[in-house]
């Protein structure tokens, strides 16, 4: 079996300490903001389970969620609203999110990777890495935190606006939540671009 730390470890054995690994979450829901997440883990540091959020389950997620906060350095969220990501596009705002994460550590990092492709909008020097959320360890923990961040967020945002069932389907383009767009109209979280012009709801 791969070590899931290889490569913080050849990083670490190069003196370069201050690893981030940054993931987003919430990029293709109609609802809601999305959300970044940065984690620093210590030389070593290690959460037994962590991989892609999306290949672990609610429960478990939940768990190492606070694992992850237990075991790292430090960890950020930032976050981009659907009307920044209305005014601009889901790629600026994710990068925005991700500079408003990574703006929050108390030390600039000696390293950033980031789960995907190289973005454009982000405001540091950093490593891309495709599949990144289930192959880099640093990831893999931001992934999982920023899905619970934002998991938890969308069921406050779904008491104030019920009905759509976002404490569940957490504002993605379900046949649940599209139904309720078309019964009950759409709501000041929501995406009017992502509506528009992906679904043809005709927002």
């Amino acid at each position: 079996m791969a070590d899931p730390l290889s490569y913080e470890t050849a990083l670490w054995n190069k003196g370069i300490l201050r690893i981030a690994g940054v993931d987003e979450v919430g990029r293709g829901s109609l609802a809601g903001p999305v959300v970044a997440a940065v984690v620093v883990l210590p030389q070593d540091g290690f959460v037994d389970g962590a991989d892609d959020s999306k290949k672990i389950n609610r429960q478990k997620r939940e768990k190492l969620y606070d694992r992850i906060f237990a075991e790292a350095t430090e960890v950020h969220f930032g976050l981009s609203s659907s009307q920044e990501i209305d005014k601009s596009n889901i790629l600026v705002a994710t990068g925005q999110a991700m500079n408003r994460a990574l703006g929050q550590l108390s030390e600039p990092p000696d390293h950033v990777v980031v789960d995907g492709l190289p973005m454009a909008s982000l405001e540091w020097e950093h490593k891309a890495i495709v599949r990144g959320d289930g192959l880099i360890h640093s990831i893999s923990c931001a992934s999982i935190v920023a899905k619970v961040f934002r998991d938890r967020l969308m069921g406050e945002l779904g008491e104030r606006y019920p009905g759509y069932g976002w404490d569940h389907n957490a504002g993605y383009g379900t046949k649940e939540h599209r139904s309720a767009i078309e019964r009950l109209g759409i709501s000041p979280c929501h995406r009017k671009t992502f509506l528009g012009q992906q679904y043809g709801l005709g927002i």
